[in-house]
């Protein structure tokens, strides 16, 4: 195991260090590696730009040249789990502690340690229990044709839909995300369709279920997660167009209904710099497009009370909300 100067201090999580306010106090946490980018200083010096985290948010920080922990940054694979210590500092309001050590340890230290439920991510419902729920959403889809595609185009996929994240870091960005979205959106949207009798029930609920199934071939990782090449060439629209309509056409699902479910898939991101093929011009398109967005909204508004230190009054910027702080007093 590599290993450099390990410091002393409080164990600390990511949101215990954002809501520990008075700086120079010595800290130590397990986190995960997230990124590492080598960068040159004005002055000539070069430096790495690191992002770690754990389940409650990230903490970026810069090692030097001469610094402790470059050597062993600069050869670590992402999803490492090191060891952090340092002191508490914060520059403009925002942490940026004074990292004084770092070291790679194995999941069993972080285990022995007791604090492996503060590193990894993850639903907080049951994923035994959202598998069972999405396979009761799949079958009140009363097209037979309609049903058959979604269970096509899942089983064409295989496992890694039912594992893997829906996210990089923005929303449900974790193991299982992509079910427990997919379970949301369509649990919602489901709620909802009464309200809209003029909307294809069958349609939406197969739209929902399948709208961001292309994400379970965009992404690739375990813990910490990255675009796979395939995903970065293609994305997850277009990938999640070609499993759905590879799987019409086997099923025999007819014209119109396949162009229209191809339509939820290329429309669902809403607007096209958000990524959309195309804009949502169908009742089912505009419907999956707006409760997909709630979902997504609504995630990162949970995740940023949840990792909101105890006593702040609001909780971090969003990037997601258009950098906005969510007030988190309950009453």
């Amino acid at each position: 195991m590599a290993r450099e100067a390990t410091g002393e201090g409080r164990w600390l999580n990511s949101r215990d260090l954002r809501g520990s306010r008075i700086n120079g106090t010595p800290f130590l946490g397990f986190f995960l590696l997230r990124s590492v980018a080598r960068r040159t200083a004005k002055n000539g010096r070069p430096f790495l730009s690191v992002e770690v985290g754990d389940r409650y948010g990230t903490i970026s920080f810069n090692v030097f040249e001469d610094g402790s922990g470059f050597g062993l940054l600069s050869g670590l694979a992402m999803g490492t789990i090191l060891e952090v210590g340092g002191l508490v500092d914060f520059y403009n309001d925002r942490l940026s502690p004074r990292i004084q050590s770092l070291r790679s340890v194995s999941p069993d230290e972080v285990r022995e340690r007791r604090v492996d439920a503060d590193l990894y991510d993850g639903p907080k419902e049951s994923t035994i229990a959202l598998r069972e729920e999405l396979l009761s959403q799949i079958g009140r889809i009363g097209h037979e044709k309609l049903r058959q595609t979604v269970w096509r185009a899942l089983d064409d996929v295989g496992e890694i839909f039912w594992i893997n994240t829906a996210a990089v870091s923005m929303h449900h960005a974790y193991r299982c995300g992509l079910l427990e979205h997919t379970v949301h959106v369509a649990r919602a949207g489901i709620s909802l369709l009464s309200s809209y009798p003029f909307i294809h029930a069958d349609l939406a609920i197969a739209g929902m279920v399948l709208h961001d199934i292309g994400k379970a071939w965009e992404y690739g990782g375990d813990g910490v997660y990255d675009r796979t090449p395939i995903g970065r060439l293609e994305g997850h629209v277009v990938l999640g167009y070609r499993i759905v309509r590879q799987a019409a056409l086997a099923c025999g699902l007819e014209d119109g209904l396949t162009l229209r479910l191809e339509h939820i898939i290329l429309s669902h991101q809403g607007l096209q710099e958000y990524g959309a093929a195309v804009l949502p011009s169908s009742p089912e398109g505009v419907f999956v497009a707006m409760v997909d967005n709630l979902d997504a909204r609504m995630a990162m508004v949970e995740r940023a009370l949840d990792n909101t230190p105890p006593g702040d009054e609001f909780s971090e910027k969003i990037f997601g909300l258009e950098n906005v702080r969510v007030f988190t007093a309950e009453t």
